[in-house]
């Protein structure tokens, strides 16, 4: 797989700049936009990007809020894994480069031929030039790599017919320390009508921010690449933040015909120190509501037992169970969210909210088909009783990234009618205030940059039980919700 040839940049003109000064004014105008836009006080290295990979004036915009992101480790960072979908010629697995390096108007990347090596030997990888020569989502990426890293090697792969676990596999193989970035290159939805297209990206992205890795081609031209990341991603504890999401629309294209862009940022350390904030805050709660839980887990899985005709258990009692209180009950099976139901008001004793919406989860979320009686025993259940809605007073979005507390506050945003919310849980996925606000505004059908004066958030905390892991493999903290009409919210 060794060679002495170079491959020569193929979209140079026509992806973006020819001239080295004006493509390098192109990239660094992205950056400098994307810096300016904000981002986490404390930022985090992130190990792995999505960015989309269109003509520059289409998503260079996008592509500048993920690459923005290395500056602090642009010295740390100096082996870059590149994988995108193959779109002129058609491969079976991962095709390698045997070029010893790949140009761009501002110079030549090298590639890293030690690991091209240490993955030569898996049966999906293997040589392909021609899958190269003309490819541009792996091209496009590089003149941002360049002008935010100092020096770094390549390991350009094109994702042709594989499976998530094939490409995860590679990666595991290449994952390295902190001096390697992984960057999946992926457009999203093509050629929809403006409204649909949104509707469609904002579904896909938050599955991405979940880490599930059921993508199809439809739904992002690099399915494959990146169902390999996010399985990889879920292996090593990374957490995923919402970077930017908008379409060509919204850039420099027809509305009628638009192609989605996306910008996602996994990470790993945040998103660790949230869960083990989260931990000690469940310790807290076991230790101070041990008998409530256990009283609200049993019948929230009695409440799904009956319907299926299977024995039900003694139920505990408990003097809260009478008073007045609001849950979300949400459910897990073999490691994935399996149905979620819950309401932001109180509305009844909090015994008939727990088994109301433990039999909503279970047989009445519209995402999920009913739940079968096979599938009972080895679900799992968690219930989150709401404390009560605590209007934040802020003027700005600024005012209330400040405002909000890690791990602690749940979140409700309201706007004309629209509304959304995130349990406290959802913290571990996103855990920045930005990040947490910008898929918020997406849940309730708002752009991610949205603010308005009339747009108000309130926060409130919960008090979380769930049963114990061993009923089914742990699911972790993936936890989406937003409103409906009637103020009843569903997980997504």
């Amino acid at each position: 797989m060794r060679g002495a040839a170079i491959r020569a940049a193929a979209v140079a003109g026509v992806f973006y700049p020819a001239d080295p000064a004006a493509l390098a004014g192109v990239v660094q105008a992205c950056l400098r936009d994307a810096r300016a836009a904000g981002g986490p006080a404390q930022p985090t290295q992130p190990k792995v990007l999505l960015v989309p990979h269109a003509g520059f004036v289409y998503s260079g915009p996008i592509a500048g809020s993920a690459y923005a992101l290395l500056a602090p480790w642009r010295e740390r960072l100096r082996r870059v894994v590149l994988l995108g979908p193959t779109h002129r010629v058609a491969v079976r697995g991962l095709a390698a480069s045997t070029a010893r390096g790949f140009e761009t108007p501002l110079g030549v990347v090298p590639v890293d031929r030690v690991g091209l090596d240490a993955i030569a030997d898996l049966p999906q990888v293997g040589p392909s030039d021609a899958a190269h020569a003309e490819e541009h989502s792996l091209e496009v990426q590089l003149p941002f790599l360049q002008c935010t890293l100092d020096r770094f090697t390549l390991v350009p792969l094109a994702v042709g017919r594989a499976t998530p676990e094939e490409v995860a596999e590679v990666l595991e193989r290449l994952w390295g320390g902190d001096e390697t970035l992984i960057v999946i290159s992926s457009d999203l939805s093509h050629y929809l009508p403006y409204a649909q297209a949104q509707a469609r990206d904002r579904a896909t992205i938050e599955r991405v921010l979940r880490l599930d890795p059921e993508l199809h081609h439809h739904e992002a031209c690099g399915a494959t690449p990146l169902a390999g990341a996010l399985l990889a991603a879920r292996r090593h504890g990374l957490v995923a933040r919402l970077l930017d999401l908008r379409n060509s629309g919204d850039t420099a294209g027809d509305t009628r015909r638009v192609v989605g862009y996306g910008a996602v940022a996994f990470e790993g350390q945040a998103g660790r120190e949230v869960e083990r904030e989260a931990e000690r805050g469940e310790r807290r709660d076991d230790e101070a509501g041990a008998d409530l839980g256990q009283a609200l887990l049993v019948r929230a899985r009695n409440a799904i037992a009956a319907p299926l005709g299977l024995a039900t258990q003694p139920e505990p009692a408990h003097p809260a169970l009478a008073e007045d209180g609001t849950t979300f009950v949400t459910l897990h099976h073999a490691g994935a969210l399996r149905g979620c139901i819950g309401d932001l008001r109180a509305r009844r004793s909090l015994d008939e909210d727990v088994r109301a919406h433990a039999a909503a989860a279970a047989f009445a979320d519209p995402r999920f088909a009913p739940l079968a009686r096979e599938e009972f025993e080895e679900l799992r259940i968690e219930v989150s009783v709401l404390g009560a809605a605590e209007p934040l007073a802020v003027a700005s979005e600024a005012e209330a990234r400040h405002a909000l507390r890690r791990g602690v506050d749940g979140v409700i945003l309201e706007w004309r009618g629209r509304r959304a919310t995130f349990l406290p849980q959802v913290w571990q996925q996103l855990p920045h205030a930005a990040g947490l606000l910008n898929a918020l505004k997406l849940k309730a059908g708002l752009p991610p940059d949205f603010w308005a004066e009339d747009l108000r958030l309130a926060r409130y905390e919960v008090r979380k039980f769930a049963e114990a892991a061993e009923r089914a493999e742990s699911a972790g903290s993936n936890e989406r919700a937003e409103s409906n009409e009637s103020a009843e919210v569903v997980e997504a």
